[in-house]
């Protein structure tokens, strides 16, 4: 059984001293590819290095996520756009709106959002959107770009029923990540799973961050890893009344062509 991490943070300095363990590890437990987000401009471009350090294994994602798009200027929209024209870089984004914290005000998040979202189009990459808390202002500029763009996934959806049927209509994929395996906040989402059709679904970690809460107490680390993954696949299989090894295919395929990855790693 073979997955795909369509995205882990494994950038993130949690990850400084095991990071060759933390990858290997997620090999050895079916997780053949993994998808680096890039959400700062620094990050990005160590997401793409990371990325040509482990061909075939990683890619990587270029953009800046809404928390961080008070600091997106003329500088790191150039740095995105040269990103963007690297073979490793599979993505636009990490890019969108958050409106749970507002650690950028509004503003810059919209303004930073429709700069990724020209990138995406002008290179016509992926879309690799984070949406929490920002429904009506997020469709809205989605729906006004979505012609233009190749492919979207809105990733980590944790939204409402109808906010998922709303991306649906707009051609978007879905991505679902350990959310679902937590009973204090992931319920609502177990409702409609279902409602997903199989070829517009992906699975994520969103490593080092949301770690299945199902998995206590018999792993002691709250962070979370890309060998994670096949946890949540089983959580989604159970939800959906799906067979885990079908929908492992399924998503996997999925990810190879949503972000046009290589039929097999070149490492087998």
């Amino acid at each position: 059984m073979e997955l795909i991490d369509i995205g882990c943070n494994l950038t993130h300095d949690s990850f400084d001293a095991d990071r060759e363990e933390v990858i290997e590890r997620a090999r050895a437990a079916g997780v053949a590819l993994m998808v680096v987000t890039g959400a700062s401009a620094a990050g990005s471009r160590m997401a793409s290095e990371l990325a040509l350090a482990h061909p075939g294994v990683l890619f990587a994602t270029a953009g800046v996520h809404p928390h961080r798009a008070a600091s997106y200027d003329a500088e790191t929209d150039a740095l995105l756009r040269e990103l963007a024209t690297r073979d490793e870089v599979v993505a636009a984004g990490e890019t969108g709106l958050d409106y749970f914290r507002n650690f950028s005000p509004r503003e810059a998040q919209l303004a930073a959002f429709e700069a990724q979202l020209q990138i995406a189009i002008d290179s016509g990459l992926p879309a690799f959107l984070h949406l929490r808390d920002a429904h009506e202002d997020f469709h809205a500029l989605l729906k006004a770009s979505r012609e233009r763009l190749s492919d979207v996934v809105v990733h980590c959806f944790t939204g409402s029923r109808d906010e998922l049927r709303a991306y649906l209509d707009l051609d978007c994929h879905i991505g679902i990540t350990g959310w679902i395996c937590d009973e204090r906040r992931g319920t609502h989402m177990k409702e409609y799973l279902s409602d997903i059709p199989v070829d517009r679904l992906m699975l994520e970690t969103d490593a080092p961050y949301l770690k299945p809460r199902n998995l206590r107490p018999q792993v002691k680390s709250h962070r979370n890893e890309p060998r994670w993954l096949p946890w949540i696949l089983g959580t989604l299989a159970a939800c959906r009344g799906e067979h885990p090894q079908d929908l492992a295919a399924a998503t996997t395929a999925n990810a190879r062509r949503f972000f046009r990855l290589p039929a097999a790693s070149a490492s087998g």
